[in-house]
């Protein structure tokens, strides 16, 4: 277990109350702050705007911050209900980018469907290909072979480490260094080179899916993932002397956007939010899926759960993904990128032009789809912004008869209005850029 350089190890000691050895909520926790929530509607807030709060003779007013606002991270709009600069409470509204891409799913095969999940958390794709797929795998009763096990934790971390570069360039960016926006995004793009020459792609992939991934890793992966490997370390140390040590980038974050352990599991805040609290609750170590449990790395807590806390923790998480590719590099297994199955595999590119069975089986199996056995399942994975589920009710169609996707994103936004009750304004940027919401994943 790796804690953040805000506080001493010791300073987490309270946490033990609160959390079993495996970080396992001991009890039920209530929200002691449910005045920090605006639980109102838009025509009473409008009607009350001007009503004193908790029988304080000063005057409130609210104002909208967004859904157009930069800092709002997308199509974020957040009422804010205002004493002078102090934000006394607030409420999250969504769905200006709402898709419908979870009733969307239900109207394509399970062929199709990591085509339309790649892109609800278009900052880490690849998370959601993995969850939608382990889902189907459960429903099919099948084992991917050992090294598309692999290639899919290669993928998935080197994707943890390029959704954190992003963060650290747009809270950058949010709070002034510009600098850092640069940076971030200048080593963010070498991993989406890596990723053009794995799947073809920068974004939005469609690389893992059920049975395994795509196509086999290319000529050359080692060679790139080493580049990468090599080149990272220097600069998160660059990063730490731009940041963590500065003491203005303290001051904008040291004791702002604060939440306990209690509230954060009232509020079933997962990931680094959840980690910021000192809970130190990872699904690859408390629910372990692909070949978590033959890799080791450590879990990094926070102390305080502050905004500090979760720049840290993500920064430190991106050398945590380091170590396992490293390790990955040395395991990686030889052998099927995928099952040999033909009722969920289509046959090999190059047997369609040698073969009539094979053009016929590719051609039923991508306009058809593969049926499913009846059923029900939900594969979690730990995303970059927590936990990320996908549950599936299978009637035996080629088809899903229901999906839902558990998005960390829209789970950890009711956070914020606990982080920001009696905050200034100029606070609040901090607070939701330390939240990290992606709202492709938010408003599904």
């Amino acid at each position: 277990m790796t804690i953040t350089d805000q506080t001493p190890e010791s300073d987490i000691g309270d946490v033990a109350d609160a959390v079993s050895a495996s970080g396992v909520p001991n009890q039920l926790y209530e929200l002691p702050r449910r005045h920090a929530v605006l639980r109102m509607s838009e025509v009473q807030a409008a009607e009350r705007a001007n009503d004193p709060i908790d029988g304080e003779n000063d005057q409130t007013m609210l104002v909208n911050m967004g859904p157009s606002h930069p800092s709002t991270h997308g199509v974020l709009r957040l009422m804010l209900e205002m004493d002078g600069e102090i934000v006394r409470r607030s409420k999250p509204v969504i769905g200006y980018l709402h898709t419908g891409m979870e009733k969307t799913g239900e109207n394509l095969t399970y062929l199709q469907g990591p085509t339309n999940v790649t892109r609800m958390d278009y900052a880490s794709p690849l998370f959601t290909e993995l969850a939608f797929s382990l889902t189907v795998e459960k429903l099919l009763g099948i084992e991917v072979p050992e090294r598309a096990v692999w290639i899919r934790m290669l993928m998935t971390e080197m994707n943890r480490i390029a959704s954190h570069l992003l963060f650290m360039a747009t809270n950058g960016m949010d709070l002034g260094a510009v600098s850092m926006m640069i940076y971030g995004w200048r080593e963010r793009e070498e991993v989406l080179r890596f990723f053009e020459m794995v799947t073809g792609l920068r974004m939005n992939h469609n690389y893992i899916r059920p049975g395994g991934v795509a196509a086999d890793l290319p000529d050359g992966w080692r060679d790139a993932v080493g580049r990468l490997l090599e080149m990272l370390p220097p600069r998160l140390e660059e990063y730490d002397i731009l940041m963590t040590g500065q003491p203005i980038w303290r001051d904008r974050l040291q004791g702002v956007g604060v939440i306990t352990a209690a509230e954060a599991m009232a509020l079933s805040a997962t990931g680094p939010i959840l980690r910021s609290t000192g809970v130190p609750w990872d699904l690859r170590r408390d629910q372990p899926y692909l070949a978590y449990d033959q890799v080791e790395f450590d879990i990094v807590v926070g102390s305080y759960g502050d905004s500090f806390d979760r720049y840290a923790i993500r920064l430190n998480e991106i050398r945590e993904s380091i170590r396992i590719v490293h390790q990955i590099l040395d395991k990686m297994p030889k052998g099927d990128y995928r099952v040999q199955d033909a009722k969920v595999t289509p046959p090999p590119r190059a047997r369609i032009d040698e073969s009539m069975e094979a053009l016929i089986h590719h051609f039923k199996i991508f306009t058809e789809g593969f049926k499913v056995p009846e059923g029900e399942a939900y594969a979690a994975v730990e995303s970059p912004r927590g936990e990320l589920g996908c549950y599936i009710v299978s009637d035996g169609s080629p088809k899903p008869y229901r999906m839902h996707i558990r998005g960390p994103s829209f789970i950890n936004l009711q956070t914020l209005p606990h982080m920001m009750a009696d905050g200034m304004l100029a606070d609040a940027v901090a607070v939701i850029s330390s939240v990290d919401p992606i709202m492709g994943e938010v408003d599904r």
